[in-house]
């Protein structure tokens, strides 16, 4: 599953993450995205960029490029 495939209220949980840009993958996993944490999608910007999730009790907003390198399971 990918986070262009969610909608505002999904949750998901994250598996992994993709290769691609080492120091962004390190600053996804510092921020608390990490391998079998849980968050919910909570909104999205008019033109469907950035989103913003809520995870770990904060929200925090990503480029929707940028969270591609997420792997996802819905729940």
């Amino acid at each position: 599953m990918k986070i262009s495939d969610m909608h505002p209220g999904d949750r998901a949980r994250v598996t992994g993450l993709k290769k691609g840009d080492r120091d962004y993958r390190q600053r996804l996993m510092a921020m608390g995205l990490t391998p079998g944490i849980e968050f919910a999608l909570t909104r999205t910007a008019p033109l469907g960029d950035p989103i913003e999730i809520s995870v770990r009790g904060f929200s925090m907003s990503l480029r929707k490029g940028e969270a591609e390198l997420l792997t996802l399971e819905s729940i």
